[in-house]
């Protein structure tokens, strides 16, 4: 069973949660970003080649556009394929682990895994970011040797930025699964 719904980031714009359950405990959230937009890659594209134009009148050195260009291809390249995530994913199996993965615009996939043994609790957490309280998710990783110390904390989503109501959806069934499995 899947269902969608939008919600909006802490900086405004729109992003598109779908949830699905494929067991009891066994549940996926894929939050999806906002595309890249075709009128801020072409502003960002002409205002550099405009400032090389404006050396290249300045010094008559075309080196100065050849450089232009290539500086805006290799920046466009690293920025779709280190930089800008279109989807990240949430994958809670009960009786495994807890699997995160980043699809880049690319193409390109980051997955991380955490087994459920590791896993001490998931919590929304508070942050300030750019002079604004936000709020995330986080996983707490037990430490090995004392588990009631927390070892690490792993953020959750922090390219989409979900507002507050978003991720109250992904935590109440992040909490049932952890309760399912305690109990196992």
């Amino acid at each position: 069973m899947a269902d969608e719904e939008e919600y909006v980031t802490v900086s405004g714009e729109r992003i598109t949660l779908q949830r699905r359950h494929y067991s009891a405990s066994c549940r996926e959230f894929l939050v999806r970003c906002p595309r890249l937009q075709l009128r801020s890659l072409s502003a960002v594209t002409c205002s550099v080649w405009l400032v090389a134009y404006g050396l290249f009148l300045l010094c008559q050195n075309s080196v100065v556009l050849s450089a232009a260009i290539f500086v805006t291809l290799i920046g466009l390249l690293v920025y779709l394929h280190l930089v800008k995530i279109d989807q990240e994913s949430l994958l809670i199996v009960g009786s495994l682990g807890i699997q995160m993965t980043s699809s880049y615009a690319s193409g390109k996939e980051s997955t991380t895994f955490i087994e459920m043994n590791q896993v001490k609790d998931v919590v929304i957490n508070e942050a300030v970011y750019m002079q604004k309280v936000i709020y995330y998710l986080c996983i707490l990783l037990q430490d090995p040797i004392d588990p009631h110390v927390v070892s690490e904390v792993v953020p959750l989503f922090q390219s989409s930025k979900p507002r507050l109501d978003c991720l109250v959806e992904v935590y109440k069934s992040c909490q049932e699964i952890l309760e399912q499995n305690k109990k196992s």
